[in-house]
């Protein structure tokens, strides 16, 4: 598909159609009138990276087109982009042309805001990255007030830290969340809230304990775990791990266990299968669990966790991928409906539409 057009006047009639087309998906399953949540209409992407063209000693923000791959369509600047990273761009690529050993070979560029203002840049080469490139680079985060890291093959250069620290209010809490470069956060910091606020509304007054599974940086274990007695929550990636655990103390959230595993492993595990030397002390027997939360990869759950669902009361379902999410609702049709619904617009001006469903079991 082309590059798409950022135009605050289209947003409404674009928004409108992925809302009537999720509906239209997803009628045989009696999906009831969704909540739909907007995204600011411009500035809204808290992730951003971008080709370096060189061209006649100048060099641009480049994307391409998917029809013609190897044409550059140079950007003088970014709608989507968040605030500091909007504000960022012209500068950084003023302080690069002006600096050789910056300039020189640079392939690519990285942005990484948050809500609260910080930003990171990452810095990528098709050379090896010497002493004066650091020193030009350390000149380069203090005159900009940004984390700078520098890349190329099998390097990577820490100036300072490779981690930004979110925070945002939510239902009344601080939330606060560490965010490392080169691994996932969400990209639309509002929508983000959004999602985050309604999960919170449907888990309202479950009690009981949670399994969470995928759960990566436990952008949505520190949110829901203050509604639950326990919360046992699993995600395979070790930085992401590593992070999640950060985020919960950071935020003073003491029910939550972690534990690095695959969603097909705690489904054979809590069905009773082989033993697991991760989950060696963790007491299965002693959770009650009522409530399963999953945000799956684009693929969905797969049929193991599919057939671990239907022992859930409620199934709290986030979705990249509505056609998956379908397929998966579909499977649980004899045991659950759907009982509320949302549309998050993480990714305006695409085809994109992140959506939730709570899955309610069916009265015998």
């Amino acid at each position: 598909m082309p590059l798409p057009s950022f135009n605050p006047a289209d947003y409404d009639t674009q928004l409108a159609g992925k809302v009537a087309r999720f509906k239209a998906d997803f009628a045989a399953l009696g999906v009831p009138e969704p909540e739909v949540f907007r995204s600011e209409p411009l500035h809204y992407r808290l992730r951003a990276e971008f080709r370096m063209w060189h061209e006649g000693g100048r060099v641009d923000y480049a994307m391409f087109d998917p029809a013609e791959p190897k044409v550059p369509v140079i950007l003088s600047d970014f709608p989507p982009a968040a605030a500091p990273i909007a504000a960022a761009m012209p500068v950084l690529r003023e302080r690069l042309m002006a600096s050789e050993v910056l300039k020189r070979k640079i392939f690519q560029v990285e942005f990484l805001a948050t809500l609260s203002g910080e930003l990171m840049i990452s810095l990528v080469y098709h050379r090896s990255l010497e002493a004066d490139w650091e020193a030009a680079a350390r000149e380069l985060a203090a005159a900009m007030g940004v984390q700078i890291i520098g890349r190329s093959r099998k390097q990577k250069i820490v100036l300072e830290r490779d981690w930004l620290l979110e925070e945002f209010e939510l239902d009344g809490r601080r939330l606060r969340y560490q965010q490392i470069e080169g691994c996932f956060s969400q990209p639309n910091g509002g929508v983000n809230r959004h999602m985050l606020g309604w999960a919170r509304a449907q888990a309202a007054g479950s009690g009981g304990d949670l399994l969470e599974l995928y759960c990566g940086n436990g952008n949505f274990t520190v949110a829901l775990a203050p509604l639950f007695d326990k919360v046992l929550a699993t995600e395979m990636s070790k930085p992401s791990v590593r992070v999640a655990h950060y985020n919960l103390e950071a935020n003073g959230v003491g029910n939550v266990t972690m534990v690095r595993m695959a969603s097909e492993e705690i489904s054979d595990a809590l069905a009773g299968g082989r033993e697991y030397r991760r989950m060696k002390e963790i007491d299965l027997a002693g959770y009650r669990f009522g409530t399963l939360f999953v945000d799956p990869p684009r693929s969905g759950l797969d049929e193991a966790t599919v057939a671990l669902a239907r022992g859930f009361d409620r199934i709290l379902y986030i979705s990249c991928n509505p056609h998956t999410l379908r397929d998966n609702v579909a499977a649980l049709q004899d045991t659950h409906h759907i009982a509320a619904a949302a549309a998050f617009d993480q990714f305006p001006y695409t085809h994109h539409l992140e959506c939730g469903v709570l899955l309610a079991r069916r009265a015998a």
